[in-house]
Order: structure tokens, then C-alpha cells, then sequence
């Protein structure tokens, strides 16, 4: 069992000093602000690796000062406004998916109860018994900006983005919510710090009466959620290879178009935060937040002190990796194959799950005969389902030849099905022209 060293609680909230309450108000938006600066110069060096190039290292050791250099470079560009744009919205929009994002960290913890200038304060700016449907809110109210950027332009490529982020937002918004059922069901809590601590705990699995240890990390223990929710947050973060919302080879940019300047950083910068903080919310519900993993955890100081903020920033820079690694090697979804993933197979694997989960925790608390009495129905069930499931065979497609036969009068005519091109009317004349004895009597010149 990993040792634990003073998870937090919901009472070890609302008793800081307001200079306390304020630096880790600070904190939290360091850790964006470099996230994403860090985050822009992580994944070009990374892509670039990935394609055999060195990516950016002129500026400053291995090219750290880039990403300093590029936000200069955008806020020294011309601001431009087009004629049939929305100005107040037009200007707000950008700022509502940075306000949501930076403000989803709020509620992340980063390590347990420290002492910081003689008070005992968890690393976390705040918590709530719903902390998770606070994140969840956040994150689907970051889309209004998306949406709002779109349709303020004034322009059509933009509208289109903004509707694309719309209905992606519908699809994989249920299927995330879905996924964190499985968590609540196990942890019994919706308080992020809380979740933390029971996978801190441990678990104890009873199997057929006999009770085994089990680990910690949900995303061991709820794997079908873990993938879920994972493929579902890559969705609403818009990230390849589901950026539909930009789609820069068929929308030019998508619904950031008509952007330029400091708003256009804003809205890419904004990108790079929400990823940092659905890689942390993550590592909070599925990786065991800031307890340190095996075989780490056997070391007794590993969990307490300032040492769980490595293991916690260690793990979202790997799920970061991730992100990165999935646009190095992934096309872009077409859009049907984007929304069919969404409703027929992230939905319906989450429900199937949590209806297992379900069963399953309650069949712990039934005795052991009426445990074998219902895993032999179910085995009988799916035995059955199994053998007497309709297999629709394939349909056998029509010959080139019935192709032919059956096409409509008045069709678009087909090309020889030799693949032999007949010879073009000026050829044939010239050909007329040049032999004209050697056409055999009774034949017309013209079919030679």
C-alpha cells in the first residue's frame, strides 16, 4: 500500500490568510502561462524530432526563447478588424476560452498539506464536494468562444469552424461525462482532492470471497474509462486529429480566420492552456494525482513534502507527450468518421460499462453461491448471444459486365472495357486521307 501522507480534505478549505489564497491564485497562473509557453516550444521540437528535423534552436539553448519570440512577433503585427464583424464579441471571444481554461486549474490538486510560512495549506487554490461538474462546466463553456469567434467575424469560413466546434462539443461532451460516472461510482465523491486520496488509499477487490489488495490508479481499475475519457478530452480540446473546428487544408484556419495579432495568440495560447489543463485533470481522476507511482511509492518520503509536485507535473508532461505524439502520427478524422466515433462507439462502450460496474459492485455484497449463480446466467447469456447472433453475410456486387447490362438509358458512357482508347476523329481522317485503297469495299472510312 502506498504510503500517505495527509491527503487533503474538504474542511482544510477556507482557512488560509489572504495573502496565502492569493499566491496560489498566483501559482495557478504561472503554471498555465509557462504551460503553454512551454508547451509551444515542447511540441515543435517534438514533431520535429518526429520528422527527422531539428525544430526550433537558434533562439537561447535548444531554442527556448522561440515561443518568446513568436508572441512578440504577434503582438507587433497589425490588429485587424473586418468591416462586418461583431466588435464587442469579436473582441470578448478570445478571452472566454482563456478565462475557462486557466480557470479550470483552480480546483487541480497539485500535491497534499504543506507548510508554507508556518500554515498548513494543501497545494490547491480550492475545492468543493462537485469540483469535477465544476471542470465540466468550464470546459463546455470554453466552446462558446470557439463558437462566438466563428459567427463574430462575419465571415463564412468562420461560421462554419464555429458550427463544426458545436456539434463536435455535443458528441463528445456525453461521453465524457459518462466516463467520470465510473470514477464517482468507485470513489464515491465528486471532490477532486478526495478522488486523489482514494487512489492514494488503495483498493481492496472481493473476489469470490477473498479480499486482494488492489492498486490504486483508477485508470488501472476503470481501464474502458481511461481510454473514453482520453480519446473524449482530445476531442474537446480540439486537437489533432480532431481540429474539424480549424481544418486549416479546407477552412484556411477555421473559425480563428479573421483573427489577427494579440486576439489570434490569445486564441492559439488559449489551446495550449486547455490542454494543460485536461492533461492535469487527468492525472487527478485516472493516474493517481500527486502520489508518486511504483516503484517510487516504496520510498517513504516520496509522498510528502514538496515531492509529490514532481510527480504531478512529471505525469502531465508525459499525457502532454501524448497529446503531441497523436498529431506526429494521426490524419485529421473526415468529419462523418469524427461524429460516428463519438455517438455509436464512445457512448455506447461507456453505458455497457457502467451497467457492468455496476453489476459488479453490487454482486460483492450478494453471498458467494449467489455470485455463481449469477455469473452462470450471464455466461449462459452471452454463450447464447454468441451463438445465435445474426451474421449478415456479405453482398455479392454486380459483375463489370452486369454493371453494364443494368446501367440507365441515357447514362454517362463507359470506356472500353479493354482499356483500348478508339482513336480520335482527326485521327481516323487523317488515316482515311493517307490509305484511302486499303479500305475494304463496303466499309465506311470512318470506322477504320
Amino acid at each position: 500500500m502506498i504510503p500517505i501522507a495527509q491527503p487533503p480534505s474538504l474542511s482544510d478549505f477556507g482557512h488560509d490568510p489572504w495573502w496565502l489564497v492569493l499566491g496560489k491564485i498566483v501559482f495557478a497562473f504561472v503554471v498555465a502561462l509557462l504551460g503553454t509557453l512551454l508547451g509551444v516550444w515542447f511540441e515543435r521540437r517534438v514533431v520535429g524530432r518526429m520528422a527527422v528535423r531539428p525544430g526550433p534552436n537558434q533562439l537561447g539553448p535548444f531554442g527556448l526563447l522561440q515561443t518568446l519570440a513568436d508572441g512578440l512577433k504577434m503582438a507587433f503585427k497589425e490588429d485587424i478588424l473586418p468591416k462586418a464583424a461583431d466588435k464587442v464579441i469579436y473582441f470578448i471571444a478570445p478571452a472566454i476560452s482563456m478565462i475557462c481554461a486557466v480557470t479550470m486549474l483552480s480546483v487541480i490538486p497539485f500535491g497534499p498539506m504543506v507548510s508554507i510560512f508556518g500554515h498548513q495549506t494543501p497545494l490547491q487554490v480550492t475545492d468543493v464536494s462537485v469540483s469535477v461538474l465544476v471542470v465540466l462546466a468550464l470546459s463546455s463553456m470554453a466552446v462558446y468562444g470557439i463558437v462566438l469567434a466563428g459567427w463574430a467575424s462575419g465571415s463564412t469560413y468562420p461560421l462554419l469552424g464555429g458550427l463544426r466546434s458545436t456539434a463536435q462539443l455535443i458528441s463528445y461532451e456525453v461521453s465524457l461525462g459518462l466516463s467520470i460516472v465510473a470514477v464517482f461510482m468507485l470513489a464515491g465523491t465528486m471532490s477532486t482532492s478526495e478522488i486523489v486520496a482514494a487512489q492514494g488509499q488503495g483498493v481492496t477487490l472481493n473476489l469470490f470471497g477473498a479480499e486482494l489488495p488492489g492498486p490504486g490508479w483508477f485508470a488501472l481499475l476503470l481501464f474502458p474509462s481511461f481510454v473514453v475519457f482520453f480519446i473524449s478530452i482530445v476531442g474537446e480540446t480540439n486537437r489533432p486529429p480532431f481540429d474539424m473546428p480549424e481544418a486549416e487544408s479546407e477552412l484556411v484556419a477555421g473559425f480563428m480566420t479573421e483573427y489577427s495579432s494579440l486576439k489570434f495568440a490569445l486564441i492559439m495560447l488559449s489551446e495550449y492552456v486547455a490542454m494543460v489543463a485536461m492533461s492535469a485533470f487527468t492525472v487527478t481522476l485516472f493516474l493517481g494525482g500527486w502520489y508518486a507511482p511504483w516503484p517510487i511509492s516504496i520510498w517513504s518520503g516520496a509522498n510528502s513534502g514538496w515531492w509529490p509536485l514532481l510527480w504531478f507535473f512529471a505525469k502531465v508532461i508525459l499525457l502532454v507527450f501524448v497529446f503531441v505524439w497523436l498529431r506526429g502520427t494521426l490524419p485529421r478524422l473526415r468529419y462523418d468518421q469524427l461524429m460516428r466515433l463519438g455517438w455509436k462507439v464512445l457512448i455506447p462502450v461507456s453505458l455497457v460499462w457502467i451497467v457492468f460496474l455496476a453489476t459488479w459492485l453490487k454482486v460483492q455484497d450478494w453471498e458467494r453461491n449467489d455470485r455463481l449463480v449469477v455469473f452462470g446466467i450471464l455466461g449462459g447469456i452471452a454463450l447464447i448471444a454468441a451463438l445465435f447472433w445474426p451474421n449478415r453475410k456479405p453482398e455479392q456486387k454486380p459483375t463489370v459486365a452486369e454493371q453494364v447490362e443494368n446501367r440507365p438509358q441515357g447514362s454517362f458512357p463507359l470506356p472500353p472495357m479493354d482499356l483500348q482508347v478508339p482513336p480520335s476523329p482527326r485521327t481516323r481522317r487523317m488515316v482515311a486521307e493517307r490509305e484511302p485503297a486499303n479500305v475494304p469495299a463496303g466499309q465506311d472510312s470512318e470506322e477504320v
